[in-house]
């Protein structure tokens, strides 16, 4: 089945977990066993993971891997692409009948960890992108976490399930208005930078 773009509501997101430490096969390993990934489609490789399926499940999974990654104390970055609304992404249909209960965020809520993350808004096809990026960038200033400008990106500052959530609220309301977005993202936590 070949879908027109925004038609198909399957969400997906691209990633590549970091962590710089001579142990990040373990972390890396031990971080995907310790995520239910159940409700998403994921594909591993020697590049980067990939997971499609109902939105609120991509960021569910996204953030507790990364937090299960941080929580080691190690300096851990996360670097990737969500999308929805692509033409022609049908082979994940299976995992949009699934419940909008996320599997995670009991497992994930006592961990606590400060990070950095630049994000990146593309609404696709649209004249009136800039807006549509402004106003998210408004909106995240009252989200919980410091919000500032850098460079071909916004920068937001706080605790990880904020920043997420920050993200994710961002992504859902432009992909409401518009039917094929991206955004890019970099996370990273315990940067010997910040100390």
């Amino acid at each position: 089945m070949t879908n027109q773009c925004g038609t198909s509501r399957i969400a997906g997101c691209q990633f590549t977990l970091y962590p710089m430490s001579d142990n990040f096969v373990d972390i890396i390993l031990s971080a995907l066993d310790e995520v239910d990934s159940s409700k998403v489609w994921k594909d591993t490789d020697d590049v980067s993971t990939c997971i499609r399926g109902k939105m609120v499940h991509i960021f569910d999974v996204t953030e507790a891997i990364f937090l299960h990654a941080a929580k080691t104390g190690e300096h851990v970055a996360m670097s990737g692409t969500f999308s929805i609304g692509c033409p022609g992404d049908s082979s994940g249909d299976v995992y949009m009948d699934e419940t909008d209960e996320p599997q995670n965020q009991a497992n994930i809520q006592s961990i606590e960890q400060e990070a950095g993350c630049k994000f990146a808004l593309y609404p696709m096809g649209r004249e009136d992108y800039m807006e549509q990026i402004m106003n998210q960038i408004d909106l995240s200033k009252s989200r919980g976490v410091k919000v500032s400008a850098s460079h071909y990106a916004t920068r937001l500052d706080g605790d990880v399930k904020d920043i997420f959530r920050t993200l994710h609220e961002s992504f859902d309301q432009v992909q409401q208005e518009v039917s094929h977005v991206t955004m890019t993202f970099t996370v990273s936590a315990n940067s010997p930078s910040n100390r």
